[in-house]
């Protein structure tokens, strides 16, 4: 599938959430041969959840292209995230792999603390890491399911970003990864798209919040992304159709959101904070 073909994708789907990168077809682009830095992000420290494998492990990569350090949160995707820390070294950079469940407390605390013992300060914290599930009706939703939703994709965020604030200094960034759902909710996707429209609500007062601080705080919405979360939580014939609703016709590929987090991660962003980018294939958020 290229970037300029709305090829349909094949039918697939994986039986274990969150879902690996190798059993994808195609395989996404996270810029491992396209993305070129420029000294963007020179001398910081990056602290990325979700950090594996997809929007992750693009935004790895190219943060490390552009001269920063990072530390990889994630699950148990083990191989993925050895794989995007041998990126983020080959690009000359540190990387810390930090294995873990960001639903647990305590686990949230001590992947930050971690950060800022090995690298000694954080200036930018990506909260990307996401649970998702599809359900036809709400009675097919458990309370579990609910609560490992909410706990995952913003009670952890809170919990992480609110350990991160006082170790960043002035010029810090947090950017969170919101979606298209935010704005235009997918039915199936109810406890999900929830968790987004909070994210966008999240991000938009903590920018607020912390101004006087000098930490910036906005957040990427993307449309629908090739990652791993896609063929592991959604239906077969879903993944087929993935989307081609959009007016490119065409899922994006996490490489085409590097830039977005770039430069919010950056300098040139100083008088960016409170703001939502877009990269949704040309679908208008509301």
């Amino acid at each position: 599938m290229s970037a300029d073909r709305p090829d349909s994708l094949p039918v697939q789907q994986q039986d274990q959430t969150p879902g690996r990168t190798a059993p994808m077809h195609p395989q996404p682009d996270h810029g491992e041969s396209s993305y070129r830095g420029s000294g963007k992000l020179k001398g910081k420290v990056a602290l990325v959840t979700g950090g594996d494998s997809g929007i992750g492990r693009a935004v790895c990569i190219a943060f490390a292209r552009e001269g920063a350090d990072v530390a990889i949160a994630y699950l148990d995707e083990h191989d993925d995230a050895k794989e995007t820390a041998r990126w983020v070294e080959e690009a000359g950079q540190r990387a810390l792999l930090l294995a873990g469940d960001i639903t647990s407390r305590e686990w949230c605390r001590q992947l930050v603390k971690q950060t800022h013992e090995t690298f000694g300060r954080i200036d930018v914290l990506v909260n990307n890491a996401a649970h998702q599930m599809s359900f036809d009706s709400i009675e097919a939703i458990s309370d579990d399911e609910w609560d490992r939703t909410f706990d995952t994709n913003i009670g952890a965020m809170f919990r992480i970003s609110r350990e991160t604030v006082p170790l960043m200094t002035h010029g810090g960034s947090i950017i969170n990864t919101a979606s298209i759902n935010a704005d235009k909710p997918r039915p199936t996707l109810l406890a999900y798209a929830a968790t987004k429209g909070a994210i966008q609500n999240f991000t938009g007062g903590l920018a607020q919040l912390v101004a006087q601080r000098g930490i910036r705080v906005n957040c990427v919405a993307p449309g629908p992304i090739w990652t791993p979360l896609i063929p592991s939580t959604m239906p077969a014939q879903d993944v087929a159709q993935f989307g081609q609703n959009t007016p490119m016709q065409r899922p994006g590929q996490p490489a085409e959101l590097a830039a977005a987090y770039v430069l919010l991660a950056s300098d040139e962003a100083s008088y960016i904070s409170g703001a939502t980018i877009a990269v949704t294939g040309g679908t208008p958020l509301l």
